[in-house]
C-alpha cells in the first residue's frame, strides 16, 4: 500500500479529487515494507486526530500530513485490531466516533447483479439510506447508482457538506457505490456530491431511493426508520384490498388532491397534514359512497404547481403534510373504514432540476442522450429510458414498493399514451423510429407489460389503472395475449364525448345524439373506467357546473342527469372532489373547495343524489356485475334523437334487468312508451327529477303494467319522463318468481 499512499495521493485526498477505491487507502491498513499497522483518516474539521485501541483504550496520535485535514497514524503494532477516532476540535472539544473505513460492504454481490439485470424486486432495500446495525455497531448504510462518476460522497449536515470525509467504495464495474457511516442518526440531512463523468464537480445531488425529504423548497434527503410503522388494516389487507379491485366489484373513486380538498382557512390558508386528512376525509368518503380514493400524486415533488406530477422521489411520500409514517396513517384510516387507496404513479418523465436525475453522474443516466427520445417539449421534462436495466428496476421495484411498504391498493399509471408513440406530441423530424421503422416505443411497451407482470405476481390483490387516451388496442387485456395487462382504462373517448354533448343547449342536442351513444360501440373492448376527473376543471375549462346550460336550475339538473347517466353506463366511476356538489368555481391547487356551498339546497342535494348513486350502484348487481361483457348491457332504443331521449337495459348474470331511461330535453315527455322483455308490473326505483334531489317533482308513483310490444321488445311499459332526467324502472317480482 506504500505505492499508493503518496504526495499525489495525499494531494487528491485533500482535494476531493481521489477517483480509485477509497477503501484502498483510508482507513487500516499493512505497511509493505515494516508490516506495520497504519491508519489513515480524512478530517479536515479537526486539530488533532487520535487513534484508540476499544480493548485497552490506548491511544496514538495522527499526523496530519496535508494542512486539509489528511491525517496518518503510525502504529506500533503489526496485526489488525479495533478502533475508534477521537477528534479534536479547534476550539478545544472533542468528541468520538467509528471510521467509516473499517467496515467491510454491505450489499451482497447477488444484489449487484440482480439490479445491473433489472431483476431485483427488492432493490429498495438496497439502495438509498438505511438504519442498520453493522459490525455489532449502528448506523446508515447508503448505495446509489452512478456508474459514470469518477467519486460520489456522501455529503451532509453531520460532515459539514464536505464531499472529501464520506466518500463512498465503489462496488466492482456494477456502477453502485457504497459507504456505512456510523452513529449516525435517524432524520439526518443529506445529498450525494458527484465528480461527473468528465470530471465536473456535479450539483448535489438527492438520493433517487430516499424515502423522506425536506419540505419544499429545501430538496436534502432525510434517513428515515422505514420500517417502524404499525398497521392496523391486516382485516382490509387479506379481504377487502382483493375484493375492492375485482373486476366483479362496483369501484366509484373519489379523486382527491390532498393540498386543496379543504384547507385551515383561520391558519393562513394552509393545507391539512395527513393525520388531519384522516380525521375527516375516510369519514365524508364512507357518508358518500365512494369505494376508493384515488390522489394525484403524493410522491415527493419541488413545485406546488406541477400537482405531483413531476416527481423528484419516486419512493417518498411529499413532506408537505406530514411524515411518510404520517402518510402510513392516512391509508389505514381509509382502509379501516373501507376504503381501498389509489395513487398516480408518474413513469413516463422526471424534471430537469439539477438536484435530481438529471445528468445524474454527468451522463444522460436515466434519460436518454438524444432529446428526439430524451424530453417532453410540452411539459419541459425528461424521459425515462425504459430500455437500460436499472432504470427499469428503478420504476417496477418502486410499484412494489408503494403496494408493499404503504399498502396502496392501485396505482393509476400516468400519461401511458405518451409513454407508448414515439412521436407522442413530435413532428416530423423530432422523433426516431424504432427498429422496425416504427412509432411504437417497443421498450415502453415491454416495461409496461413488465409492471403489470410484477404487480399481478406479487398475488396481493392490487391493481392497475392506465390513464391511456388513444386507441391503443388491448391495454387492460393479459399479456399473455399480448395486451399491455393493466386492470383496467380510462375512458377518455366517453369523457370527452360525452362533456362536448352536455355543453350543447338541449334544443340542438338531437344533432349531436351519436356523442352519447357511441361509446357504446366499445363499452366493452376494455376494462373501462369512466373519469371526470382533475383535467376537466382546470386550465381554462371552467368547473363542472358552467359546463352545463341554462340557468341555475338547468345547469343543476344537467348535472344530475349526466351524473346518473354515467353510473348506469357499464364502466367504473371516478369524480374528481368538488364534482359531487357543483363547485362554482375553476379547482385551485393553492385553495380549498368551497365547502359553504352545501348550505345551499341545490348543492346539498346533489351530494345526496351522488350518495345515492353510489349505493344504488353497490346494491343493484344490475349495474356492476360483469361491467366489461356485453351481455350486461341490451339497447331498447338507441335512435330516438329527435326527443333527444335514448332507453337501455343493464342486466347481472342471473338476468335480472333495471329499465334505464334519459331525457336530455327540459321537456316533460308523457305517455312514452318503453319497451321490455318481460311482461308484468314495473315502478320507479331512481329518479333524480324526484324532489328529494332537488328536482321538480315529475316522475310515476304507480305501478306501470306491461301492454302490447314496442322497440322490437314483446312488451311495453308507458311511463312519464321528467325533465334533464333519468329515470330507473325494475320489474316487481312476486316470491314464486324470486327476489
Amino acid at each position: 500500500m506504500t505505492n499508493l499512499f503518496n504526495t499525489d495521493t495525499i494531494n487528491q485526498l485533500a482535494t476531493g479529487t481521489f477517483y480509485g477505491d477509497i477503501f484502498a487507502v483510508l482507513g487500516m491498513h499493512e505497511e509493505n515494507e515494516t508490516k506495520s499497522i497504519v491508519i489513515r483518516t480524512v478530517q479536515p474539521q479537526a486539530k488533532n486526530v487520535y487513534i484508540v485501541r476499544k480493548d485497552n483504550r490506548e491511544t496514538f496520535e495522527a499526523e496530519r500530513v496535508h494542512p486539509n485535514g489528511v491525517f496518518v497514524c503510525h502504529t506500533p503494532f503489526n496485526t489488525f485490531f479495533d478502533y475508534f477516532l477521537r477528534i479534536e476540535m479547534p476550539n478545544g472539544s472533542t468528541y468520538e466516533t467509528e471510521d467509516a473505513y473499517r467496515f467491510l460492504p454491505v450489499l451482497g454481490e447477488m444484489d449487484l447483479y440482480l439490479y445491473n439485470e433489472g431483476n431485483h424486486k427488492n432493490i429498495y432495500e438496497k439502495l438509498g439510506s438505511h438504519l442498520i446495525s453493522h459490525q455489532d455497531v449502528k448506523g446508515v448504510v447508503f448505495a446509489v447508482w452512478a456508474p459514470n462518476a469518477k467519486r460520489v460522497s456522501v455529503v451532509g449536515n453531520f460532515n459539514d457538506w464536505d464531499g472529501r470525509r464520506h466518500v463512498m467504495r465503489p462496488r466492482g464495474s456494477s456502477g453502485i457505490w457504497e459507504l456505512f457511516i456510523p452513529h449516525l442518526p435517524e432524520w439526518s440531512i443529506y445529498k450525494y456530491e458527484l465528480i461527473g463523468a468528465n470530471g465536473e464537480l456535479m450539483p448535489l445531488k438527492i438520493d433517487p431511493f430516499g424515502n423522506a425529504f425536506e419540505m419544499r423548497p429545501k430538496t436534502g434527503t432525510l434517513v428515515f426508520n422505514e420500517k417502524r410503522y404499525q398497521w392496523q388494516d391486516s382485516k382490509w389487507m387479506a379481504q377487502g384490498r382483493y375484493k375492492a379491485n375485482a373486476l366483479s366489484e362496483p369501484i366509484s373513486i373519489y379523486e382527491v388532491h390532498a393540498g386543496s380538498w379543504r384547507r385551515k382557512a383561520d391558519e393562513k390558508n394552509r393545507w391539512l397534514t395527513y393525520r388531519e386528512l384522516a380525521e375527516q376525509l375516510p369519514a365524508y368518503v364512507k357518508e358518500n359512497g365512494f369505494t376508493h380514493v384515488e390522489f394525484l400524486p403524493l410522491s415527493e415533488y419541488p413545485f406546488d404547481g406541477s400537482w405531483g406530477y413531476q416527481v423528484t422521489g419516486m419512493y417518498a411520500p411529499t413532506s408537505r403534510y406530514g411524515t411518510p409514517d404520517d402518510f402510513k396513517y392516512l391509508i389505514d384510516s381509509l382502509h379501516q373504514a373501507g376504503i381501498g387507496v389509489i395513487m398516480d404513479w408518474v413513469p413516463a418523465h422526471f424534471p430537469k432540476d439539477a438536484f435530481g436525475l438529471s445528468y445524474f453522474d454527468g451522463t444522460a443516466l436515466y434519460e436518454h442522450q438524444d432529446p428526439r427520445k430524451g424530453e417532453h417539449k410540452d411539459w419541459g421534462t425528461k424521459i425515462y429510458n425504459y430500455g437500460r436495466n436499472e432504470v427499469s428496476n428503478f420504476l417496477l421495484a418502486n410499484a412494489l414498493y408503494w403496494i408493499r411498504e404503504y399498502h396502496i391498493d392501485a396505482l393509476r399509471v400516468d400519461a401511458v399514451a405518451s409513454m407508448l408513440y414515439l412521436d407522442y406530441s413530435r413532428k416530423e423530424g423530432e422523433w426516431v423510429p424504432n427498429e422496425h421503422g416504427g412509432r411504437e416505443n417497443l421498450e415502453a411497451i415491454a416495461f409496461l407489460r413488465r409492471l403489470n407482470e410484477w404487480i399481478y405476481a406479487e398475488n396481493a390483490g392490487a391493481t392497475t389503472f392506465a390513464e391511456e387516451s388513444t386507441a391503443w388496442p388491448m391495454v387492460s387485456k393479459p399479456t399473455y395475449v399480448g395486451g399491455l395487462g393493466f386492470g383496467y382504462k380510462w375512458n377518455m373517448g366517453w369523457m370527452h364525448d360525452t362533456l362536448d354533448y352536455m355543453h350543447h343547449d338541449p334544443v340542438y342536442r338531437k344533432y349531436h345524439h351519436n356523442e352519447l351513444t357511441f361509446s357504446f360501440l366499445y363499452a366493452f373492448s376494455e376494462n373501462f373506467t369512466l373519469p371526470l376527473s382533475h383535467d376537466e376543471v382546470v386550465h381554462g375549462k371552467g368547473p363542472m357546473y358552467d359546463k352545463m346550460p341554462g340557468d341555475d336550475w338547468q345547469k343543476m339538473a344537467n348535472l344530475r342527469l349526466y351524473y346518473a347517466y354515467m353510473f348506469m353506463h357499464p364502466g367504473k366511476k371516478l369524480l374528481f372532489m368538488g364534482n359531487e356538489f357543483a363547485v362554482k368555481r375553476e379547482w385551485n391547487y393553492a385553495d380549498s373547495l368551497d365547502w359553504g356551498l352545501l348550505k345551499k339546497e341545490q348543492h346539498e342535494k346533489l351530494l345526496h343524489l351522488v350518495r345515492t348513486l353510489n349505493r344504488f350502484y353497490r346494491t343493484h348487481s344490475e349495474l356492476n356485475q360483469d361491467e366489461s361483457n356485453p351481455s350486461c348491457f341490451e339497447w331498447i332504443n338507441g335512435n330516438d334523437s329527435e326527443n333527444s331521449t335514448f332507453t337501455f337495459m343493464r342486466k347481472n348474470k342471473a338476468g335480472d334487468s333495471l329499465i334505464i331511461a334519459c331525457n336530455f330535453t327540459p321537456v316533460i315527455r308523457e305517455k312514452y312508451k318503453i319497451g321490455v322483455n318481460e311482461p308484468g308490473e314495473y315502478v320507479e326505483i331512481l329518479n333524480t327529477d324526484s324532489e328529494e334531489f332537488a328536482g321538480s317533482g315529475i316522475g310515476n308513483q304507480n305501478l306501470l303494467m306491461t301492454a302490447d310490444g314496442w322497440n322490437f321488445k314483446p312488451y311495453a311499459i308507458t311511463v312519464t319522463l321528467p325533465p334533464l332526467a333519468v329515470v330507473v324502472f325494475q320489474k316487481q317480482r312476486n316470491h314464486e318468481e324470486g327476489e
